[in-house]
């Protein structure tokens, strides 16, 4: 079995306890509010500006055994550059205070989780970081695209609304491709290890930061 393919498999029950956030299932069942979409794309907004700083900061601390991750993380950082920058549009777009949310501050979940992936990469194995970019991109593949899609029927919105979604969509797509071959040729038993154990943590936070969303009355009604 390759890394990638039992770092799936050792994550399976934390990617449950974030696939079971209630929001998520009202999404897909057609319950959703403007509120709703807009305090999504705020705590969006919150983690996603930490994305380059975080990428940064994890090639700074890579090790020279390394070299060819560091590079691969130069790609990273040249394709999420002002990803930020589109969820505030989005916000403008349904009519969301865009300002409000860049001067704000994020639910504890949301705070938690970026102060985790600092952590790691700081005080633990910078190479654990990337247990988070599992994470992210596993979860926008599977989520991101169709939720968008069922947004948009359901509240009318413009497709200059989703941005963020629509592009994540699609962009991970080729983004989880490339993860894969960089996570299969981790070969140090430690290095592996931080992985996994980022991902179970990361999950569970992303997946409180998603119940800390407010769920639609009517959902919560049904």
């Amino acid at each position: 079995m390759t890394f990638y393919a039992r770092l799936q498999s050792e994550t399976e029950a934390e990617r449950t306890y974030l696939r079971a956030a209630p929001i998520i299932g009202a999404v897909f069942e057609g319950w959703v509010t403007p509120e709703s979409y807009l305090a999504f794309l705020t705590q969006a907004y919150h983690h996603v500006k930490h994305t380059e700083p975080l990428l940064m900061a994890c090639g700074s601390r890579l090790p020279a055994r390394l070299e060819w991750l560091r590079e691969a993380l130069g790609e990273y950082i040249e394709e999420e550059m002002g990803h930020q920058e589109w969820i505030l549009k989005d916000i403008a777009m349904i009519g969301g205070d865009a300002e409000a949310v860049r001067h704000g501050t994020p639910a504890m979940a949301t705070e938690l989780m970026t102060a985790y992936a600092y952590h790691v990469i700081d005080r633990g194995n910078p190479v654990g970081f990337f247990g988070m970019v599992n994470v992210l991109e596993g979860t926008s593949i599977e989520l991101a695209t169709p939720a968008a899609e069922i947004i948009r029927k359901q509240l009318g919105l413009p497709r200059d609304a989703f941005t963020y979604l629509d592009t994540h969509g699609t962009l991970d797509q080729d983004h989880i491709k490339f993860f894969e071959k960089l996570m299969n040729r981790l070969e140090d038993p430690d290095d592996q290890a931080a992985v996994v154990h980022t991902a179970r943590i990361i999950y569970r936070l992303y997946g409180d930061m998603f119940r800390g969303l407010p769920m639609p009355e009517a959902a919560v009604a049904s």
